[in-house]
């Protein structure tokens, strides 16, 4: 996907990383849960599929205990997900658009909501929903976030809808206010920040339909001080 909005430009938009192969990337992941990880989080793994399968099954292998996290945009293949049932605990998609018209001019696809919404329903299908241990530390299930753009409110409504519709009302969902306006010339409504009161309209929406899990934002989290840099090495 091409995000004209993308908070983590520096890494969707330019060239950032180090070449790992599975082994190395085991590695990564023992050394993460060493350091007190609760989970690894792939973010945006669906280029590498292959790559992770073997390197989870090789931390394994070794040792890894913490739960393993897809975190995707949900432009994703179904028979691509289904060759990872079994290696993924924790999935943390993305349900950005339902509109052709919005995915398109925002993300470059005016075919994402066929896809996702028939991705999201495959992670539901594989893991449930979210389990947490007694600390409250997701351990298994789907927790789908939305990002409620400027403008946008209506793309809010049909995303909720068609969760209200398809899943469990008891599906953890994260209803966010985050937007920043990142890049250059992005086009109105995107060059601001969403306003309390679209927010509101969303959040009022969604608990009209009975979710029982919402997970809220505040304003403020709308700041590019949350971005953080990316320099391709852990510490």
């Amino acid at each position: 996907m091409a995000c004209i909005f993308c908070q983590n430009h520096d890494i969707s938009q330019e060239i950032k990383g180090v070449p790992t192969d599975a082994s190395e990337l085991a590695d990564i992941m023992l050394r993460l849960e060493e350091l007190g990880s609760h989970n690894i989080n792939l973010v945006t793994p669906s280029p590498h599929t292959l790559l992770i399968a073997d390197a989870v099954l090789k931390a394994r292998e070794r040792g890894l205990t913490v739960p393993i996290l897809y975190n995707t945009n949900s432009y994703e293949k179904v028979e691509t997900l289904k060759r990872l049932e079994g290696l993924i605990d924790i999935y943390l998609p993305d349900l950005k658009y339902v509109s052709s018209a919005a995915s398109l001019k925002y993300s470059g696809r005016a075919d994402y909501f066929a896809f996702a919404s028939k991705a999201v329903l495959e992670m539901q299908r594989q893991c449930g929903v979210l389990i947490t241990d007694d600390n409250g530390i997701a351990v298994r299930g789907m927790i789908i976030r939305h990002l409620v753009l400027p403008g946008s409110v209506d793309e809010a409504r049909g995303v909720l809808d068609f969760i209200s519709s398809e899943l469990p009302i008891e599906t953890h969902i994260s209803l966010m206010s985050q937007y920043t306006p990142i890049g250059e010339a992005l086009p109105k409504p995107l060059d601001r920040r969403l306003l309390r009161r679209e927010y509101r309209r969303a959040l009022d929406y969604a608990m009209s339909l009975g979710f029982t899990n919402i997970y809220t934002q505040r304003l403020d989290s709308a700041d590019s001080f949350y971005t953080p840099e990316f320099n391709g090495f852990l510490e």
